[in-house]
């Protein structure tokens, strides 16, 4: 029987569990007993979670068979939440009703060692563990209380997955369309293909062609290793695997499906490692995989991409907690391996954000200021909360392939030996309200990670022409794909955009972003030159934006390249563009935004209009 989301919400709400079973605790004054139970509340919380969390990617798929794209991006936010929801309800009602959990801390322990013998023979035992310490993390949410992300006893053992997470097509060089129908059914899509036959045969040829470029000849063995289900996010399902050539190594290769008006069919065949990170990307919505095995999920991605951190590939497949485990767990091996300490990061020190990093990391970490400093653009300061408000928004959102996710960590410690003694000084002083010094730690109440980038003026100030060139190219298409997905950064300003190893460029700080549809664009194209009084739009209120005046804010210092931004995205500094944004997303459309090279696409033939006779 499968898994009916409503009934579960009726039977199994937090609110009812916990109500229910916290009402036997007032019978109940012996300290194990009363711990058990708050085992069982917590572990039948999360159990429901995780059911319902497990099934969206099922709906996800049913949508893109259907076409149903609002329901894709509602299906994707609701994934998100469901976490940080659960656990808002739980943590409160399990505060009032055991005040133990608050006042003594050993509790915890007779907690944690009933909640293991619940979960310690579970798959998700640490996702399990997770979200009890997501609990206690919400307990302790107005104290200077380090939490663990993980077990003090270190990772906890698994069992193998219930079902093979791949499976192997052979076959022989050159490849062949039936070998390509074999591995585009893997999906099992119940969708119209508009012509699987011609996509069959232009794939066959378009992989036969990478292979062969890798020194394979006619006749070799190959082996296709495919991930026995459907990657899906937006408009698109992808089929993720590797190429097997005996002697000649082995490759990645991801085949991108879309679903338009005509049916399904293959749009791109991606067969290189630095492709793949366009299309898993911790800058776009999480991919919903119809196979449960997460863990062999994240290992398979990272064995194709091994640039990306582990902990990223976590992410991207939308297992967020077990993603900032893995993170701060990689975070603390490159401090040991390295011997580095932690200062402040390289480019532009923030008005509103402090951001450190260690020379070789993979990451930059960053806290929120008390107040911003003497350079603050935007008037009065809304506080530390609102900003992480922001911070948080990005993550929900569908990022377009645009903007840094953020894994956010709240009450955690990191040894203080750690930090060069310059920088703790700063991030106690300038922001007290969020970092303690507490024993041989430093203490946050929250801290924001991101992965490493070099920020765009740095770059151009040592690129190569043709490097710096791509870069305020790809700086447009960024400030375009943020509009997609309703992101306006009032703050169009170099600094606060980063370039990738694979010279993508991305939004990075947060702190002025909000809705484009709640942006007043205006415009003073028209005004006579020597005109003095003061246009109508000075007196409106809320955010306005001035499309013209663009340039400036930009910060781009080489008269090159402004020309060569003006060349590639005119639209850009026009009113038309941004309005007409704004209206398509107020009707709810959903803008296309392709995530990987336009040159991976499928190449078809147009066939000539045969005239009637």
């Amino acid at each position: 029987m499968g898994y009916n989301r409503d009934l579960a919400r009726e039977r199994l709400s937090t609110e009812a569990i916990s109500y229910a079973a916290l009402s036997e605790l007032d019978a109940i004054k012996e300290r194990d007993e009363r711990a058990r139970i708050i085992a069982k509340i917590v572990f039948w919380v999360f159990d429901d979670y995780y059911q319902r969390s497990r099934h969206i990617p099922f709906e996800v798929k049913a949508a893109f068979e259907q076409r149903d794209w609002p329901s894709t991006f509602r299906l994707s936010r609701e994934r998100l939440n469901t976490y940080s929801l659960t656990i808002e309800k739980l943590g409160p009602v399990l505060d009032a009703g055991c005040p133990e959990l608050k006042a003594d801390e050993t509790f915890w322990s007779d907690v944690e060692n009933h909640y293991f013998d619940l979960i310690r023979d579970r798959y998700e035992a640490d996702i399990a563990f997770a979200f009890l310490h997501s609990v206690r993390r919400k307990i302790y949410a107005d104290e200077w209380r380090p939490v663990e992300y993980q077990p003090r006893s270190g990772p906890l053992r698994r069992p193998p997955p219930a079902e093979a997470v791949t499976l192997t097509v052979p076959t022989k060089l050159p490849v062949s369309p039936d070998v390509v129908k074999q591995i585009l059914g893997i999906a099992k899509l119940k969708a119209f293909w508009r012509d699987i036959d011609e996509d069959a045969r232009l794939t066959a040829e378009m992989l036969t062609k990478a292979i062969e470029a890798r020194g394979a000849v006619a006749g070799d063995e190959v082996r296709f290793i495919m991930v026995n289900a459907g990657f899906y996010r937006n408009r698109g399902c992808y089929l993720v695997g590797r190429i097997a050539v005996p002697g000649r190594g082995v490759h990645p290769l991801t085949i991108a499906l879309l679903n338009e008006v005509k049916g399904v069919f293959v749009d791109a065949v991606l067969t290189d490692s630095d492709d793949l990170q366009y299309v898993f990307s911790s800058t776009l919505a999480n991919l919903h995989v119809t196979s449960p095995s997460y863990h062999e999920l994240a290992q398979f991605l990272f064995s194709l991409m091994p640039k990306r951190p582990l902990g990223l590939h976590y992410s991207t497949i939308g297992f967020n907690h077990i993603g900032k485990v893995a993170v701060i767990n990689e975070i603390t091996r490159e401090h040991r391996r390295m011997g580095e300490r932690f200062n402040t990061a390289v480019g532009f020190r923030g008005t509103v954000a402090i951001g450190f990093s260690m020379p070789s990391s993979k990451y930059v970490l960053k806290i929120i200021r008390d107040t911003p400093t003497e350079g603050y653009k935007w008037g009065t300061f809304d506080g530390v909360d609102a900003v992480l408000d922001k911070y948080r928004f990005v993550h929900y959102a569908d990022r377009a392939g645009s903007m840094l996710d953020n894994i956010i960590y709240y009450n955690i410690a990191l040894e203080r030996e750690s930090f060069a003694p310059e920088l703790v000084e700063e991030l106690v002083s300038a922001a007290g309200a969020t970092v303690k010094i507490v024993g041989d730690n430093v203490f946050f109440r929250h801290l924001i990670v991101q992965p490493k980038m070099i920020p765009l003026p740095v770059f151009l100030e040592t690129a190569a022409p043709e490097e710096a060139r791509l870069a305020v190219i790809n700086l447009g298409f960024c400030i375009k794909n943020n509009a997609a997905a309703n992101v306006f950064n009032k703050d169009l300003d170099g600094r606060n955009y980063g370039v990738s190893p694979i010279r993508k460029v991305y939004l990075f700080d947060y702190d002025a972003v909000e809705p484009l549809t709640g942006v007043k664009v205006r415009t003073n194209v028209g005004r006579e030159d020597g005109e003095e009084d003061i246009p109508d739009w000075f007196f409106e209120e809320g955010t306005i934006f001035l499309p013209e005046e663009m340039m400036v804010g930009l910060r781009i210092d080489d008269r090159e390249l402004r020309r060569v931004f003006q060349e590639y995205h005119p639209e850009l500094m026009s009113m038309d563009y941004w309005q007409g944004m704004q209206r398509a997303l107020e009707k709810g459309l959903v803008p296309k935004v392709r995530s990987y090279p336009i040159g991976r696409r499928l190449r078809r033939t147009v066939r000539p209009k045969v005239a009637a006779g």
